[in-house]
């Protein structure tokens, strides 16, 4: 397996992280035997944050006596000093540790700098003084703030969305991270759940020496999966290249990735998941997106109030309102048999 240097944090890994966002989905029980498994298999860099409901206590519950033994990653989604120090004060306790080895700007969309009257590098440089963090990072998936927080040079990592669904201008930040001697740490390398096939996503994640992908994982077969690699590590060939190119040519265009940020919707739609619904029934079938619940959210799509923030806050520039409504129709013509889901 091969071991990946995040920039200049010095923290060396295996190239298979451990995404905790998906256990905050079970209790704690199944949480710790999933963790523990995750480390006795050789994943050693965790990666949560505060906004994940549980998920910073499920794995202070599972791994706090193996603390030295292993990389905490978190985020602050705080605006203000004051929310800051709380969530910092909040994920300590709840982590079970009196330090973090990454903290990072969660969903950032500015790149905070010392002095811009904001005070919020002076938190992260403040907290760091004291030993309750010792590296600074920023997650982000708006390309032009992504773009300042490299250039800046205030932080050692970035979070940022990458598969091999992902744009030539996404892939100029892996290249910009490496210039800058920046840690690369990959969120969403499945593109949300488009993405089923592992061996692909895995061996396209390798191909890079500086990128850490954090697989989000609340099963133990997922986990299982990801552990097979440590020992046999899928590598790219003929075969998984020509499925990747053929993946991307029946994905190009407009796509929803799910990364949230049109929300919230003053309609209550939940635009991350029906903006993409056509794939995800397709692509990652299961009955659940046919269930009443989703029928009842799919139907909020009637009350769309064409008020353009879902478009003004997407940074893949996509005409949302347009996507929900394609979406829409197709769906109820699954659910009316008029098509048929191969």
């Amino acid at each position: 397996m091969k071991q990946i240097t995040l920039g200049t944090t010095g923290i060396t890994v295996p190239q298979n992280a451990f995404g905790a966002l998906p256990i905050q989905r079970v209790d704690f029980e199944t949480a710790k035997t999933i963790l523990l498994r995750a480390y006795e298999g050789g994943m050693r860099f965790f990666d949560t944050a505060r906004a994940y409901s549980d998920s910073e206590e499920k794995l202070g519950y599972a791994l706090s006596d193996l603390r030295e033994n292993i990389y905490i990653a978190t985020k602050t989604a705080a605006k203000t000093p004051e929310d800051f120090k709380a969530h910092l004060e909040t994920s300590l306790k709840f982590l079970k540790t009196d330090y973090i080895d990454i903290y990072q700007f969660h969903m950032a969309d500015t790149c905070w700098r010392p002095g811009d009257g904001s005070g919020m590098y002076e938190c992260m440089l403040e907290a760091k003084k004291q030993g309750k963090i010792r590296h600074i990072g920023v997650t982000a998936h708006k390309l032009d703030v992504a773009k300042e927080c490299i250039e800046s040079g205030l932080y050692e990592t970035l979070q940022f969305p990458l598969s091999y669904l992902s744009s030539e201008k996404d892939l100029e930040l892996v290249r910009m991270c490496r210039e800058h001697n920046m840690g690369f740490i990959a969120m969403k390398a499945l593109a949300g759940g488009l993405i089923s096939n592992s061996k692909a996503a895995f061996s396209y994640m390798a191909q890079f020496d500086h990128v850490l992908p954090i697989w989000g994982i609340q099963r133990m077969a997922e986990l299982e999966e990801w552990l097979s690699y440590m020992e046999n590590p899928p590598v790219m060939d003929e075969k998984l290249r020509q499925f990747i190119e053929d993946e991307k040519t029946e994905l190009i265009g407009d796509f929803c990735r799910g990364c949230g940020y049109c929300l919230p919707c003053p309609a209550g739609i939940p635009i991350n998941n029906c903006a993409r619904m056509s794939l995800m029934v397709r692509r990652a079938p299961s009955a659940a997106w046919l269930n009443e619940t989703w029928q009842e959210n799919m139907k909020k799509i009637e009350n769309c109030l064409e008020c353009g923030q879902c478009s003004s806050r997407c940074p893949y520039e996509l005409d949302t309102p347009n996507l929900l409504k394609k979406n829409y129709e197709d769906y109820k013509n699954i659910l009316a048999g008029k098509t048929v889901i191969s």
